[in-house]
């Protein structure tokens, strides 16, 4: 498959099966991260691997909406970051937590991100849950897991063409 078709048939998945990840294909995923780019190569991200079922549904509270996933998800993965080492620690987490998303579609997996710094009090939550050190930020979760249900890939006819500008505004 090539990247584009890729980038097309990755999508949103909010519904898993209770299969398992592989170890391999969690370790795939965490590597997709590792090699992100980040300024000045400084790598600030951290990442906290959660697959015991209780925490996970526990995550799933962390906020009023856009977390639900998680109640179904078998893999969780937090993605932090160390904002003492640069300013644009949520640019390097971003695609950090994007290449695991495109790693796990490539996988035949599912993906989801759930959105965590700075929503309600999902942060501090999620802290605790995972002993996560102050000095580091919590951006968001990715929720991982055998897909059940299925999205159509993006119909390039329909994308917002309009966005872009040539030259100029």
């Amino acid at each position: 498959m090539s990247f584009l078709e890729l980038v097309s048939r990755r999508r949103s998945i909010r519904q898993y099966t209770e299969q398992p990840v592989e170890t391999v294909k969690r370790d795939a995923i965490l590597q997709a991260a590792l090699m992100s780019p980040s300024s000045k190569r400084l790598n600030p991200w951290q990442f906290v691997v959660v697959e015991n079922r209780d925490v996970i549904r526990r995550m799933a509270g962390c906020k009023t909406y856009g977390s639900q996933m998680l109640l179904q998800a078998p893999l969780a993965i937090v993605v932090t970051a160390d904002a003492s080492l640069t300013d644009t620690w949520q640019c390097d987490a971003s695609i950090a937590a994007y290449n695991m998303l495109l790693a796990a579609e490539d996988l035949g997996l599912g993906a989801c991100w759930v959105h965590v710094y700075q929503r309600e009090n999902s942060e501090q939550m999620i802290r605790e849950l995972c002993n996560i050190p102050d000095h580091l930020n919590i951006l968001c979760i990715v929720s991982v897991g055998y897909k059940n249900e299925q999205r159509r890939a993006y119909q390039l006819d329909k994308l917002q063409y309009d966005k872009i500008h040539y030259e100029q505004y």
